[in-house]
């Protein structure tokens, strides 16, 4: 608001001519925009990037097809979708699936998935 005010001065005081006023105001709001641009990249890259904890896997006993189906959940396919990537049937996607669930203590997958964040498997 301060920048306006001194140009609409400016320009009416006419000192300066109006391109050039707009110019300096242009100018000065990219550098700000970058300046902002800058720092919010900074703190989206300042987070801790978490390891997957292969100890935990192996304490809980999860397979690694059990693993890859679980990964396949945290994208949020469904059985069937699991099943065509995976080239298995849906039934043996179930049968990983309830697997998942009694060894990470969940009754349902958006649990099982967060129970896995929290153990950092995912």
């Amino acid at each position: 608001m301060l920048l306006f005010q001194l140009s609409k001065y400016a320009i009416v005081s006419g000192d300066t001519p109006i391109e050039s006023t707009l110019a300096v105001i242009a100018v000065v709001f990219f550098i700000i925009g970058v300046y902002l641009n800058k720092r919010s990249l900074n703190k989206s890259s300042a987070k801790t990037f978490k390891e997957i904890d292969t100890k935990k896997i192996e304490q809980l006993e999860i397979t690694s097809r059990e693993y890859e189906v679980l990964q396949a959940i945290k994208e949020g396919l469904s059985n069937k979708e699991i099943a065509e990537k995976l080239f298995l049937s849906e039934s043996t996607i179930k049968t990983h699936v309830s697997s998942l669930l009694v060894k990470l203590n969940a009754k349902r997958r958006t649990q099982a998935l967060q129970i896995a964040k929290d153990h950092n498997i995912i």
